[in-house]
């Protein structure tokens, strides 16, 4: 059987995942940046009822969406950390209970005098008021002062109005590639999502875009994510 990462602090959990993966033959975590901001991001305010924060395992959340595992957060925060900047404008499309938001914000304003944000983007409005209120229970500075922005819609859309993007993360599979968030990325930017059809064979994709608009697309590794949808599909 193959060794899972836990913890009994959240801290110890990251650590763990900076020197042993089981997915890898090297830890997973290699940006002490990366693991400064999921250290300070403590999953406990994130996982509701009695199950363990602190196992590397995905956990539901309530309609139809899950909390992934820590490992593929933190796999996304590496593949993003060059797109990662103070002044960077972040997408995070499906963000549920608000955990990788944080921990995007949290990364971006490591240091002083960031201006950047992160903008969630839910498609159910009570999973968008348990974001805002486990974002709360956490540090009610990251929406108060504009580091996060949580707002109800369409993930697949996007949300234009404070596109374009350096970089967007989605927590949900498409069933094909995303053209319309690909068209809200900056140039320069990257993008990381997983594409394929609910119950199908999936795979993490990066798709990163040129300073002449090219995109070119990496495919990474199979997954297993919740369909991308709308309140209504």
């Amino acid at each position: 059987m193959a060794w899972r990462s836990r913890g009994l602090t959240n801290a110890e959990l990251f650590r763990q995942l900076q020197e042993n993966d089981y997915l890898l033959d090297h830890g997973i975590i290699k940006s002490e940046r990366v693991a400064q901001a999921l250290i300070a991001t403590d999953r406990k305010h994130y996982v509701a009822g009695n199950l363990n924060p602190y196992i590397d395992a995905p956990q539901r959340i309530g309609h139809s969406a899950t909390i992934s595992a820590p490992h593929m957060h933190a796999y996304a925060l590496e593949l993003l950390e060059n797109n990662l900047r103070s002044d960077s404008k972040v997408l995070d499309v499906g963000s549920g209970s608000g955990y990788l938001t944080a921990c995007f914000a949290r990364y971006i304003h490591q240091k002083e005098g960031a201006t950047g944000f992160v903008v969630g983007i839910e498609h159910h409005p009570q999973l968008v008021a348990l974001g805002r209120s486990n974002i709360k229970a956490d540090d009610e500075s990251l929406l108060e002062t504009g580091k996060i922005i949580l707002v109800e819609g369409d993930g697949r859309k996007g949300c234009s109005e404070h596109a374009p993007y350096d970089c967007i993360h989605v927590g949900a599979a498409a069933p094909q590639t995303p053209h319309e968030l690909i068209n809200q990325l900056k140039p320069g930017g990257r993008m990381i999502a997983p594409v394929g059809p609910e119950d199908g064979t999936q795979y993490l994709e990066q798709y990163d875009k040129d300073a002449d608009g090219k995109v070119s697309k990496t495919r990474l590794m199979g997954v297993m994510f919740v369909p991308l949808t709308d309140l209504h599909t």
